[in-house]
């Protein structure tokens, strides 16, 4: 007998936009900008209204103004995004204590042991839809399936404010006719791969030989989307997990690298995913680096040492290093677009056993000396943010670059808990 749709996806509409459309009732029903200004900026988010005019997240401030004349810019309320992210969390756990929150705004539920309770699925997910507009006042979007990859697919084509439910039996049905782009993992530079190749619609993808596929986007990504297209999905919701990598990126524009912008880049970064490392009580040993070139091309180096560290010098000299080496294989007159550190093969590390000095000292390893001094500037870093604030504080190359296009306090948002 076939599994009923009781695997739901909920997410949020246009979350950050509509979330200032509710603390401010003036803005309702007007094109919305988070972020950015009319001279510049970064717009963080848009509101469907101004969706409307070609406005997206990640497009200049002037340009938005230029698409959208009436467009109305504003500032983000962070902390009120998070409280009322929370919120709509605690509805859906009335529901279901199988909720698996993958963002601030987005949950997967299993709703298999909930419908003696409260009735099937489309009955569930409307009763969602109506309990957080009531009670938290935002717009949301339910899709329920029997996998979680059909779920999100079907909650994005219920966006704007409305429900999907794809019964059994009728997956191909639903998913034939939809662009490629909806499959989880499908970004614009592999939709664009696969148009050039005729393949548009989830259904194109479907019938197209998984090994074609996989010579088109990679073996690893084309095998994945293969699957995704057939609806082959096991993954179960899981209700608490812990991160198994701790990452940060900066998109950079287009530039030449030199010393001190790769350094203040990498140091704000490194400071980002360490103060994440060490509020878990976590550490890790393997650090990645991401450099994209202009034309998308992407590389990445890694080192793994041979303990895990979480200091936000050490973690800024490893990048520095696997950084200037994917440089120096790139050419002198490589023009890089973003950075990106992250850190993996995480363990727990509430203290840090001290070394006898019987070996050099090297700062990198976290029990020698000046290993040992760099976590305890590191701890009073972090204790006098928590008291101050994040500007409080900082290591002077982070500090030096100034504040990015997009605040950390919105990225933060969206990065998951250790």
């Amino acid at each position: 007998m076939a599994r009923g749709a009781t695997i739901l996806h909920a997410d949020l509409d246009a979350f950050y936009a509509s979330v200032e459309q509710l603390l401010d009732p003036a803005l309702r029903g007007l094109p919305v900008a988070v972020g950015g200004g009319p001279r510049g900026g970064v717009v963080l988010a848009a509101s469907y209204e101004a969706r409307a005019y070609g406005v997206r997240g990640g497009m200049p401030g002037w340009r938005a103004a230029a698409l959208c004349p009436r467009l109305r810019f504003v500032r983000g309320h962070f902390t009120e995004y998070q409280r009322l992210g929370d919120a709509v969390m605690a509805v859906l756990r009335d529901v279901t204590p199988l909720v698996e929150r993958i963002s601030i705004d987005e949950a997967f539920l299993d709703v298999s042991g909930a419908t003696h309770l409260f009735g099937p699925p489309p009955t569930i997910a409307a009763s969602i839809r109506s309990r957080v507009r009531a009670e938290v006042g935002l717009p949301i979007s339910v899709g329920a399936a029997t996998t979680k990859h059909l779920a999100k697919i079907a909650s994005q084509v219920a966006k704007p404010d409305g429900v999907v439910v794809v019964e059994p039996g009728t997956e191909r049905e639903f998913l034939d006719p939809l662009p490629v782009g909806l499959v989880w993992g499908v970004g614009p530079v592999n939709e664009q791969k696969l148009a050039e190749r005729g393949i548009r619609t989830i259904g194109d993808l479907a019938r197209t030989p998984s090994s074609a596929v996989e010579r088109i986007l990679g073996h690893a990504v084309g095998a994945r989307l293969s699957a995704m297209a057939h609806d082959e999905d096991a993954r179960r919701v899981v209700t608490s997990r812990r991160a198994g990598s701790v990452g940060a990126q900066s998109a950079l524009g287009r530039r030449r690298p030199d010393v001190e912008g790769v350094r203040a880049v990498l140091a704000h970064l490194a400071d980002r995913v360490s103060r994440r490392l060490r509020a878990g009580d976590r550490a890790g040993r393997t650090v990645t680096v991401r450099v994209r070139f202009v034309g998308m091309r992407s590389v990445t180096r890694a080192r793994t040492l041979p303990e895990p560290i979480s200091a936000t010098l050490t973690l800024t000299e490893v990048a520095e290093r696997l950084v200037w080496s994917a440089l120096a294989d790139a050419g002198r007159d490589a023009e890089i677009t973003l950075l990106g550190i992250s850190v993996s093969h995480l363990t727990d590390q509430r203290v840090v056993q001290l070394e006898l000095d019987l070996r050099p000292a090297d700062p990198w390893r976290p029990g020698s000396v000046p290993g040992a001094a760099r976590r305890a500037v590191d701890g009073q870093v972090d204790a006098i943010r928590t008291r101050f604030g994040t500007e409080a504080v900082g290591y002077l190359p982070a500090v030096l670059r100034g504040p990015g296009s997009v605040p950390d306090a919105f990225r933060e948002l969206a990065e998951h808990e250790l």
